[in-house]
């Protein structure tokens, strides 16, 4: 008899940070699967300890524009800001989960591409006023240069704000090998598909489903089968292994 949970009988491991799996995590779990959480990377202060972004914060009044491209940024921006509402300054989220802490802490996001990947945002990002117009953009210490490039193509002067970096964290060789034997490995970043995969030692499981066209482009250079979802977000995920396991 079926138990109308789509994910029933199998197995997904999940990548992400420790602090940030509980939402994916307990989303596949009820609809019916298995999960095993295997934190590949951890998200820690830059190695300045945040110092750039303190000062590019101080001075926000200065830029037209403040571009977040995760939610761990825009909590980072956020928390610097400290309540402090810019006037003329606008933000720019890449998606609807990297709003939500601008949103949490009282700040308007002015623009949500429909596409939460860089090329969606440049895609509707606007022209700079005159000609001329500045952007801060707050990312990870190793990031895609298609944004920064993309503003400095349409003419924006950009600066570039480390505002969080991933580190490695040890991995409990007993959840490891829990992994290596599930059904698929859901990835949320080009990030966690590399560093599980030399982790693993191979697309193992073989099957991925991935949150965007980043990460599963990355993911089937390394040889996994992958299902992308649509939208690219959580939601977007869990329906695409509801699907993945119904083929």
């Amino acid at each position: 008899m079926s138990t109308g949970l789509p994910l029933v009988g199998r197995t997904l491991v999940v990548t992400r940070a420790t602090d940030q799996a509980g939402t994916l995590s307990a989303a596949l779990a009820a609809r019916g699967a298995q999960v095993v959480e295997l934190p590949v990377i951890a998200v820690v202060d830059p190695a300045d300890g945040g110092a750039a972004l303190a000062s590019a914060v101080a001075g926000v009044a200065a830029y037209d524009w403040v571009v977040v491209t995760s939610p761990n940024g825009a909590r980072r921006v956020a928390d610097r800001l400290g309540g402090m509402v810019p006037s003329d300054t606008r933000f720019a989220a890449i998606g609807p989960r990297t709003a939500v802490p601008l949103l949490a802490a009282g700040l308007a996001v002015d623009l949500i591409p429909s596409r939460a990947v860089a090329e969606g945002l440049l895609e509707e990002f606007p022209s700079p006023p005159d000609g001329a117009g500045r952007v801060l953009l707050a990312c990870a210490e190793v990031a895609r240069e298609v944004l920064p490039e993309g503003l400095r193509a349409a003419g924006w002067d950009v600066d570039v704000v480390v505002a969080y970096r991933n580190v490695e964290p040890d991995s409990d060789p007993e959840t490891l090998a829990a992994a290596r034997g599930s059904d698929a490995v859901v990835f949320t970043a080009e990030s966690t598909v590399r560093r599980y995969t030399a982790l693993a030692g191979g697309p193992t499981p073989a099957d991925a489903v991935c949150i965007g066209p980043v990460s599963a482009g990355v993911a089937r250079q390394l040889g996994y089968r992958v299902v992308e979802a649509d939208p690219h977000s959580v939601e977007g995920l869990v329906a695409a292994a509801c699907a993945w396991a119904s083929r």
